[in-house]
């Protein structure tokens, strides 16, 4: 533990620091979307769908994207579905866990909030493909423009289960029937 707060505690600071930020946000969205005739429940679900979202991925989208330092002969490009991950569980317990928590954290806030905010996506196949497709992007992003990023297929996999994950947790608030929103 020690050893990820000398190393991300800038991150985990300010991520602690833009709660009160992202909570006047969602009161001002509710506030908002009361007065343009969306019933109040489904205001506050909606916006505070959006602040978790928010909230929850750019602190793992802000570590994808530092650069790390890689000993000199680590592979940094893994195409091969499930190779990278077998690698990982050649490691140490505490850094397995590390690996595969943290990528399966990357976009659990966006699974669990985009199917409450937004139904196209609220179905279990849809919230895969939608983590596979942000995890993809940070994935070519990592490649081309972060030094010394490992860049996998398997992270891919991983962030896209995260995000199933994250929607199946929040199933009951958006299976339920869509009430009718005024245009």
């Amino acid at each position: 533990m020690a050893q990820v707060w000398a190393h991300w505690h800038t991150v985990l600071i300010t991520t602690a620091a833009l709660v009160p930020l992202t909570l006047l946000v969602v009161a001002g969205l509710v506030r908002h979307r009361s007065r343009a005739g969306v019933p109040r429940g489904l205001a506050w679900r909606w916006s505070l769908a959006e602040g978790a979202m928010v909230l929850g991925t750019l602190p793992w989208v802000w570590m994808t994207m530092t650069p790390q330092q890689v000993p000199p002969d680590t592979t940094m490009l893994y195409l091969v579905p499930l190779s990278d991950l077998g690698q990982q569980f050649t490691m140490p317990l505490p850094w397995v866990v590390a690996q595969i928590g943290g990528n399966l954290l990357v976009f659990f806030a966006l699974g669990a909030g985009a199917p409450v905010r937004f139904a196209a996506v609220a179905s279990p196949m849809r919230l895969l493909l939608l983590g596979a497709a942000c995890s993809l992007a940070i994935e070519v992003t990592q490649l081309l423009f972060v030094a010394n990023r490992v860049c996998s297929v398997d992270d891919v996999l991983v962030n896209a289960v995260g995000c199933l994950l994250g929607g199946l947790v929040t199933r009951p608030w958006w299976s339920r029937a869509r009430v009718a929103v005024p245009a």
